[in-house]
Parts: C-alpha cells; sequence; structure tokens
C-alpha cells in the first residue's frame, strides 16, 4: 500500500443530524470550530438545518490525514452526545478505493 499523492483529491466524512434545529446546531459549531481535533489540515463543512433538510457536518480531509480524521469522527460523536443528538447517517470513505487495471 503506497501513500496518496500530495494532489490526491480531498475525502469527507458526512454526518447528517436530523432533527437539530438551529439554536442547537449554533452550539454543536462553536463547540467544533473550538477543539483543536479539527484544526487544520481537517476541515469543517457545515451546512445549517433547513425546512426538509436536516443539518449536516463533513470533517474533510486529504487521505494521508485519515487517522486524524477518524479520530476527530470519535470527537464529533462525544460533542453530539452531549447535546442529545442522534446522528441518523454517518458516510465513511472507503480506505483504498479499488484501482483500475
Amino acid at each position: 500500500m503506497s501513500p496518496a499523492p500530495p494532489d490526491a483529491a480531498p475525502q469527507g466524512i458526512a454526518f447528517t443530524l436530523d432533527g437539530v434545529d438551529e439554536l442547537t446546531f449554533a452550539r454543536i459549531l462553536r463547540d467544533v470550530l473550538g477543539d483543536a481535533a479539527f484544526a487544520r489540515p481537517l476541515q469543517v463543512q457545515a451546512q445549517e438545518p433547513r425546512p426538509a433538510h436536516p443539518a449536516r457536518l463533513t470533517l474533510v480531509f486529504r487521505p494521508e490525514d485519515r487517522t486524524r480524521a477518524v479520530q476527530a469522527m470519535q470527537r464529533l460523536k462525544t460533542l453530539l452526545l452531549r447535546y442529545g443528538v442522534q446522528v441518523d447517517s454517518i458516510h465513511v470513505p472507503e480506505q483504498d478505493p479499488p484501482q483500475g487495471g
């Protein structure tokens, strides 16, 4: 298994947070942005809750930062539990996508 090239496309671990109101989402986001577990090279993308669309948080990372991203994912689960948030789904990309040839 060889390391990913530096220009490898970023990946993301996406959390869908159904039933989270705007105030709770703002509090979660404040905690995430103030926590060193989510610092660079990771990136947090946030989509606030809207009618008919649940809130969503995505931890974006490069393949070489996968271990750190998985640790941040565990930390995010802990933060969400603090607010009593039920995570409806988490999408984690495959570690090693199939190679063609």
